[in-house]
């Protein structure tokens, strides 16, 4: 492995070298989504940015276990210790069972992750299969005196941890307003000390037994309890967005460090936001990006692109300008690699080289994507240019198909397959046929809702008779060509 990769690290407010814990293997534990929505822009950096950070570890011959939770409980509307669980709030909307949101959800968010080229994580546990080991974590914190029961409620003593604050930089007091973003409550020893465990009111849905009643886990809880459980005492990378830092990641450090007595993560990093047309994301501003609107309009590896196009620690602003900037250039870099494929064998020579060395070092430097893509771009033109002379001698095409296909495919994740870019016209063919079949299946789900069953039928039967199999599941309709 390189010894030359830096990450800046949140915690030290500096660029770090990094050095496993382990030789050889790095741990890496990301924040996953709670459950309760399809998946939006936000989600696509962070988890883009990660899968980079991820990728290029593995490429520099590192064995990366990688866990990204699934927070299906425990989840509050506020993010404090008050309000309603995120996932039993959507249920209740939607008239259902909060497993079959947390379920629905959680395949829908795999969805999209897979079309955006994010590989999964080695482990993606989920909060409610790890209720005995969070229950077990609390006990162990109320029996060295960290924590306290009251009222069936357990709370974490922020006094009796001197380092609470290390992460983000807050104080005591900027702590104590924190917690106040809400009534007090009055069997809290301080304000700022958060919930553990929670008390279950008889309406609340998804509760456990406990020693201390029926109740539910906090937050912040679940994430110290599987990755402990998984990587061990002292993990190597944590990984979130930057609106998690506090409270969330430090109250992590917090109940983990107490616990163990030992340093729980080695290096702390944290994506930047999404904005929209220079202002924050957000559902109460409905100027909220859903993925799957996206890629009704964009190839998801645009999108991905787009995103990488900015540094990890950097805002992303959402334009629809932005957007087809960036599909101008992903099809640039998608026709050179087309052409070099395609290209005969001569004896013209480029030096990959030097471009090879630049984008080593832009990775290296705490992941640094744009420059990383620029210097492609710079190869991309070189290219071009050494292709318009005269065909490429072996050696050079070697060097400059191994280029593309180590940093721009392997890496970045920005290339399309050898095989969909020679497919040509069929490519676009299947991408079109996919388009046109939501169109009818939406237009099926009308009908259906409508109790026009007639149409739904005959729009079924028009689409068999065509070879297109379409059946109907509790997810919804899908289909599929028929063979033979």
């Amino acid at each position: 492995m390189s010894s030359s990769l830096a990450i800046y690290n949140s915690l030290s407010r500096t660029k770090e070298p990094f050095e496993p814990l382990h030789p050889g293997i790095a741990t890496i534990y990301v924040c996953g989504p709670t459950v309760y929505g399809h998946a939006h822009l936000g989600h696509a950096k962070s988890y883009v940015s990660f899968d980079v950070v991820v990728r290029w570890m593995r490429h520099l011959g590192l064995k990366v276990k990688y866990v990204q939770n699934i927070t299906d409980v425990g989840h509050l509307t506020d993010d404090a210790d008050e309000g309603e669980d995120k996932i039993q709030k959507q249920a209740r909307l939607e008239k259902t069972e909060p497993m079959e949101i947390a379920q629905y959800y959680t395949r829908s968010f795999y969805e999209d992750m897979d079309k955006l080229g994010v590989e999964r994580p080695n482990i993606a546990p989920t909060a409610t299969g790890h209720i005995p080991e969070q229950i077990a974590l609390v006990e162990r914190l109320v029996a060295t005196g960290h924590a306290y029961e009251s009222g069936g409620n357990v709370y974490f003593d922020v006094n009796s941890f001197a380092g609470y604050g290390k992460l983000s930089g807050r104080t005591d007091q900027a702590a104590l307003q924190s917690g106040g973003r809400v009534a007090e409550r009055s069997d809290k020893r301080n304000p700022s000390d958060f919930a553990l465990w929670k008390k279950a009111e008889p309406s609340h849905i998804m509760k456990w037994q406990s020693p201390w009643g029926e109740g539910y886990p906090g937050w912040h809880l679940e994430c110290s309890a599987m990755a402990m459980k998984y990587l061990g005492d002292t993990i190597d990378i944590h990984g979130g967005g930057m609106e998690n830092k506090f409270p969330h990641h430090e109250c992590e450090i917090a109940q983990s460090e107490a616990a163990t007595g030992m340093p729980y993560v080695r290096y702390w990093m944290h994506n930047n936001m999404v904005t929209v047309d220079g202002v924050k994301m957000g559902k109460s501003l409905k100027n909220f990006v859903n993925l799957k609107e996206l890629f009704g309009a964009f190839d998801p590896l645009v999108i991905r692109f787009f995103i990488l196009q900015s540094h990890y620690r950097s805002p992303l602003d959402f334009s629809e300008a932005a957007i087809k900037a960036s599909q101008s250039g992903f099809e640039k870099l998608q026709e050179a690699y087309k052409r070099l494929l395609e290209s005969s064998e001569g004896k013209g020579q480029l030096d990959v080289s030097a471009f090879d060395a630049r984008i080593t070092d832009a990775l290296n430097d705490d992941f640094n994507t744009p420059v990383a893509i620029s210097v492609i771009f710079e190869f991309v033109k070189a290219l071009n240019g050494a292709l318009d002379k005269e065909a490429l001698d072996a050696d050079s095409k070697t060097n400059a198909l191994a280029l593309l296909d180590s940093f721009a495919g392997e890496v970045l994740g920005i290339l399309k397959s050898r095989d969909e870019l020679l497919a040509g016209e069929s490519g676009e063919s299947a991408q079109t046929l996919d388009e046109v079949m939501q169109v009818l299946l939406e237009l099926r789900k009308e009908a259906r809702a409508n109790k026009d069953f007639a149409t739904s039928d005959k729009i079924r039967d028009l689409l068999l008779q065509r070879g297109i199999e379409v059946k109907d599941t509790k997810e919804g309709a899908t289909w599929s060509k028929k063979k033979g």
